[in-house]
């Protein structure tokens, strides 16, 4: 159901973190559990995958400065807001920073189970769209530089005599490079070619 995927918990209360990690047990989430920021973010690793479940204030690194800093790191860890003390900037402010939600406490279980799961296919997407880029720079990887040439051309929306005359080859040329190009890119037009192109 989870896809190996962790539901971290970074709150510096001991009850909550107790009775959320109580509830994610039960529906059989795999959790990370930290008491504040710091130790968090000692801890993070960039391929980690899942969601943040992170209260905003806590002593010394909040949680509003941590979803910036993990967001500096370049992590694509989506994060799920809980507070005590929930008001508009804050929310504001978290949603900004790419927020799922923003929960107040006490939480309620059906809708932090809602943001987990949507949380979850926001992972899912990225993973995907990750695959989906190694797929294609493995296939561009298979061209020979001749074939990148003419692919580059064909996408700026040149014709083949125009072609021909840059690279100083024959049009005949060119129609076998750009033959071979698509065939081994999978594409069979020229509107797949552009949009394989911009990944």
């Amino acid at each position: 159901m989870t896809d190996n995927l962790t539901v971290f918990i970074v709150d510096d209360d001991p009850a909550v973190r107790d009775a959320l990690g109580l509830l994610l047990g039960i529906h059989d989430y795999r959790l990370a559990v930290f008491a504040d920021a710091d130790s968090f973010l000692k801890a993070f690793k960039p391929h980690w995958h899942g969601c943040l479940l992170l209260d905003i204030r806590m002593p010394g690194m909040d949680g509003l400065t941590l979803q910036k800093r993990l967001l500096e790191l370049g992590s694509d860890l989506p994060v799920v807001i809980m507070t005590g003390h929930g008001d508009v900037d804050s929310a504001r402010e978290a949603f900004r920073a790419l927020a799922v939600d923003f929960l107040e406490k006490p939480l309620d279980e059906s809708r932090l189970l809602a943001a987990i799961s949507e949380a979850f296919a926001r992972q899912r997407k990225i993973a995907d769209a990750a695959l989906n880029r190694d797929q294609v720079q493995r296939l561009l990887d298979g061209l020979t530089q001749r074939e990148k040439e003419v692919m580059e051309r064909v996408v700026a929306g040149r014709h083949n005599r125009e072609i021909a005359a840059e690279l100083a080859i024959s049009p005949r040329t060119v129609e076998v490079h750009k033959a071979r190009m698509m065939d081994k890119l999978g594409v069979g037009s020229v509107a797949e070619l552009v949009r394989l192109s911009l990944g």
